[in-house]
Order: structure tokens, then sequence, then C-alpha cells
């Protein structure tokens, strides 16, 4: 009975967003388009991101959406900081950049989604559902447990997970998958899933690689 009344009280909870963002126009538009999000509530809004870390010591956020390039501390220092002290915090990052180094370093560093400028509703919308999918599976604990000690790991499986489930092959997907595949004990599912993703966006030189590591793979699980 208690943990049916816990789950009841989940369902109706609305996500705790901090957006930062030293732009204001752009901090602007952002409340506006979560103010219509039935799922989320905004609890505070940064100028940058040092006074985005002070505002998550006072009032921590389920969510967090900041930009990368922001004064006194850019997005992904001040969500590194904010990792230290926060264990079930998402973060959405905004950035003007494509370029899958950037958004790279911004999954390696603990993001969970990834926005450019300038995006719409609806792409506000699909980051906010990926992230609640991961915030309410690990609350009821639904997803599965990942054997591994390295929590790094452990964060980007969960992930790799909900994007698998999603058939995810943008920018993020690709950063996390590729970066599971740097462990060599790496599942061989998030290499098949690798492999698909580099068929579907023709990275033939890419994929040549990872063939050849699932062949010398497949050789030594089956001598």
């Amino acid at each position: 009975m208690r943990e049916q009344r816990r789950l009841s009280r989940l369902k109706h909870y609305k996500l705790k967003v901090l957006i930062a963002d030293d732009n204001i126009e752009a901090r602007r538009g952002t409340r506006l388009m979560l103010s219509i999000h039935p799922g989320v509530e905004v609890t505070a809004i940064a100028q940058n991101g040092r006074q985005a870390v002070e505002l998550a010591h006072t009032n921590p956020p389920d969510i967090v959406i900041m930009d990368i390039n922001m004064p006194e501390l850019d997005g992904i220092g001040a969500m590194q900081e904010m990792r230290e002290f926060l264990s079930d915090t998402l973060y959405i990052i905004i950035t003007a950049e494509r370029e899958s180094n950037i958004i790279g370093k911004a999954i390696k560093a603990g993001a969970n989604e990834y926005l450019v400028k300038p995006f719409t509703y609806d792409d506000l919308d699909k980051a906010i559902r990926a992230c609640a999918k991961a915030w309410f599976a690990r609350k009821t604990q639904s997803e599965e447990e990942v054997p591994t000690s390295d929590p790094d790991m452990v964060t980007l499986a969960r992930l790799a997970h909900v994007y698998a489930t999603a058939h995810r092959t943008d920018e993020a997907a690709l950063a996390v998958f590729e970066r599971l595949a740097t462990d060599v004990n790496c599942e061989l599912r998030w290499l098949l899933t690798l492999a698909m993703i580099y068929v579907i966006r023709q990275d033939w030189s890419r994929l040549k690689d990872l063939a050849e590591r699932l062949e010398r793979r497949n050789i030594t699980d089956n001598p």
C-alpha cells in the first residue's frame, strides 16, 4: 500500500527545472515554452553557470536546461560541479554548435540530452520527455541494473538503453554509444547498435573498423 501511494505521487509529480542561459531572450523563450508543458515547473532561472550552481544548491532541480557558452562558469563546468552534489538530476545542454566533438564533450561530462539553437517547442518537448522517462525509471527502479563499477559507464549505459529503445541515431546517441565502445569489455548489444548507427549515417570508415573489432571478438568468443 505504501509503495502504491508513492507511485501515485510520482505519477502526478511535476519535474523541477532550472534554466541557465546568459542570453535574456533565450531564457525568456525557454521559460515561455516550459510554461505550457504539463510535466514540469520552472523553479529557478540563472544568468550564468556560477549562479546556476548556487541556485541548484538552494533549490535542487530534477532537470537542468543549460547553455554551454556562459560567463564566469560555462555550462559543462557548471554541470560537472552540480553532479558532485546532485545524484538524480538530469541535464539538457543547449549549444549553437553542431560539431560532434562539442556535443561529445558535453555527453562525456554528464549531459543526457542536447538542443541546438534555435530549437522549437517540439525539440524541447522531446528532450524533456526523454529526461522524464529516465528520471521516473530511476525513481521506480524499473530500469535494468548495469553490471559495471564505473559510475560514468553506469550513467552512459542507462542513457544508451533509453536511446536504443527510442531508435535514436542522432549526434547525442552516437556520442553515447561511441563512449561505451571505448570500453574493451563493452556489451555486444551496444557495439551492434553502434554499427547500426554507422550504417544509417553511412559512416563506412568507422563501420569497417567496428566490423573488424566484432569479427575479432567473435573469433575470441568462439575458438
